[in-house]
């Protein structure tokens, strides 16, 4: 415990000097005007868009135009990191200023999500046990009963961006409220009772009470035209395995999902969609899929076990997809060039060819196909949605608990669920109602943007059709579409979610040399076809502390010590690649030997 208040005050450190710096407001102010703190990962054009354009609607709404103080620290690993280090520390003064004492591991003890659900320890534990679960649950009760400013928090008011992952784990960590007890009249539906922003789509969560998506996204494949046919590939990637294929060895860009929200969320599509075609290859159509779930729900057993009425080999089929997921990010690993920090490198580089493909979420793909076409208008890079392959996921907003400008932080968000706020997101620059400066190049969450059997939003969507960068109205563009054609199981992966970043780090960073060495000896010696020994020892997964499985590697962290699990992870697979490579070189020469 104490090791995770550790690293949250280190990361409040680290993140310090980042946080104190500041973007010049976009619109004219004054001292007197209201001002707006807002943490993100969205980069520039968004940034400069938003601000500008909720600036000028306060004014014209309240009278005053607003400066927007962005923070700008990095991605959604960093912001969680920040923030949780940042109330840590403010709680715990405010806690000793009330002269109570405060213990060595208070910070994790109120950033404990499961708190609640704890039970006190029974008479044989004893009283010590039973004083320290008492305080623990005063610590947590304290700290998300209040919401005052002058009493604890951040000094930001919203985290805008990032996915439903991180904005949900701030709700469950007690860093973001409610913005209203009820949404303003018109936010979620029209007056006709069309449902403006669904709670659920496609087994996907778009918003809850505590962060509202305002932006849709998808995940898939860049690649390079010319690129692509300079390495002998008739067809272009369209599915997440054609990434595995050895012709692409040392050509891909690839992300790393520690640092980066939506690529992690990329890996995890990568693994869900191997779930669902081990689920069918077993004989299990959707309408038994939608029972099982449902059943599996009810029943609020831990993972892994089935109650009655769900057979043992419906589960089976999605642990051995689990792990034909994980081996098939370890293949895309391998044929990595490298492994970035910034997600919106990889298309920048596919778009200039140091990359010959790349795993993107859908706008930085379709953004940076548009600004990198050549003079004749001949596409240099192309972006595709694997087909049955990414759900569709929201990018969110949330209050931050004791934010300092509160009032204005509520109406920010009630800008961007707006039409107003949301025509910035795909219309061109300069029409009516659109960004200013920058193509914006994202999906609005709002259902009257896209076509619909409803009049009065097919009304609406007719409206802006013209304005929009995007045609919104094509069924590979349509996320209430695409959203039909994915269902997102969240038992499958969702708990994975997190453990699957610090897994692909021991196994494709960490141990990322020995990975791709391995890999070229497979391939030099003959390709997995002729190397099944080595392709055996390379897909070995660890089993210390304990044998990797769909089931085990969800409480790992818990039963373990993090930093000792990631050093075991990262010396198996280092050993395993090692062994995997010795054996391709040793029936390599065995077979030149012959």
């Amino acid at each position: 415990m104490r090791n995770v208040v550790i690293l949250l005050v280190a990361g409040l450190v680290v993140a310090l000097p980042f946080v104190l710096r500041r973007e010049e407001p976009v619109s004219a102010w004054s001292s007197d005007d209201p001002v707006l703190v807002i943490i993100s990962p969205h980069n520039e054009a968004i940034r400069y868009e938003f601000g500008r354009a909720f600036s000028k609607w306060h004014h014209e709404h309240y009278a005053t135009p607003v400066k927007v103080d962005w923070r700008v620290i990095g991605g959604t690993t960093e912001i969680m990191r920040y923030l949780g280090a940042a109330y840590v520390s403010s709680f715990k003064a405010w806690w000793r200023r009330e002269d109570r004492a405060w213990p060595d591991n208070g910070g994790a003890m109120i950033l404990d999500h499961n708190v609640r659900a704890d039970l006190p320890p029974g008479e044989a534990e004893g009283p010590a046990a039973a004083a320290a679960w008492e305080l623990k649950r005063r610590l947590h009760g304290s700290f998300r009963d209040v919401d005052d400013a002058g009493a604890f928090g951040s000094g930001i008011d919203l985290f805008f961006g990032g996915g439903v992952y991180d904005h949900d784990k701030a709700a469950r960590q007690g860093l973001s409220v409610p913005p209203w007890t009820a949404p303003p009249d018109g936010l979620f539906a029209d007056a006709e009772g069309n449902e403006l922003l669904p709670e659920r789509r496609g087994g996907e969560t778009w918003r809850s009470t505590h962060f509202f998506g305002v932006a849709l996204s998808t995940f898939g494949i860049c690649y390079n035209v010319d690129r692509i046919l300079d390495l002998g590939i008739e067809k272009p990637p369209a599915h997440w395995q054609d990434l595995a294929d050895a012709r692409y060895v040392g050509q891909l860009g690839v992300a790393d999902p520690t640092k980066s929200g939506s690529i992690a969320k990329a890996f995890e599509m990568i693994v869900h969609q191997q779930c669902r075609e081990s689920v069918r290859a077993a004989g299990f159509n959707r309408a038994a899929v939608d029972q099982f779930e449902q059943v599996l729900r009810e029943a609020r057993l831990p993972p892994g076990e089935m109650p009655r009425g769900v057979p043992p080999e419906y589960q089976a089929a999605v642990e051995e997809g689990w792990e034909h997921g994980i081996h098939l990010i370890q293949m895309i690993a391998a044929n990595a060039r490298y492994f970035t920090d910034s997600a919106s490198k990889v298309p920048i580089d596919v778009s200039m060819g140091d990359a010959a493909a790349g795993l993107a979420i859908d706008f930085y793909g379709r953004y940076q196909a548009e600004t990198s076409r050549a003079p004749d208008g001949r596409p240099r890079m192309k972006y595709v949605t694997p087909r049955g392959g990414s759900s569709v996921s929201a990018d969110p907003i949330s209050l931050l608990r004791g934010a300092p400008n509160r009032e204005v932080a509520v109406r920010f968000v009630e800008f961007v669920l707006s039409r107003e706020g949301q025509a910035l997101w795909n219309q061109a620059p300069g029409t009516p109602g659109g960004p200013h400066r920058f193509a914006l190049r994202r999906l609005p969450v709002r259902r009257d943007f896209y076509p619909s059997s409803a009049p009065g939003l097919t009304r609406m969507y007719e409206t802006t059709a013209g304005l929009t960068v995007d045609d919104l109205g094509r069924p590979d563009v349509n996320p209430y579409v695409l959203s039909d054609q994915f269902v997102y199981r969240p038992r499958w992966t969702a708990r994975h979610f997190g453990v699957h970043r610090k897994l692909i780090r021991a196994m494709c960073l960490d141990a990322g040399v020995e990975l791709r060495a391995a890999w070229r000896a497979i391939i030099v010696g003959g390709g997995p076809e002729l190397q099944p020994e080595a392709m055996q020892a390379l897909r070995r997964l660890p089993d210390h502390p304990e044998r990797m499985t769909w089931r085990s590697i969800t409480t790992i962290f818990e039963a373990h010590d993090e930093l000792t699990v990631m050093r075991d992870w990262t010396i198996h697979f280092r050993e395993a690649y090692r062994e995997a490579e010795r054996i391709a070189r040793e029936n390599s020469g065995r077979a030149e030997a012959g």
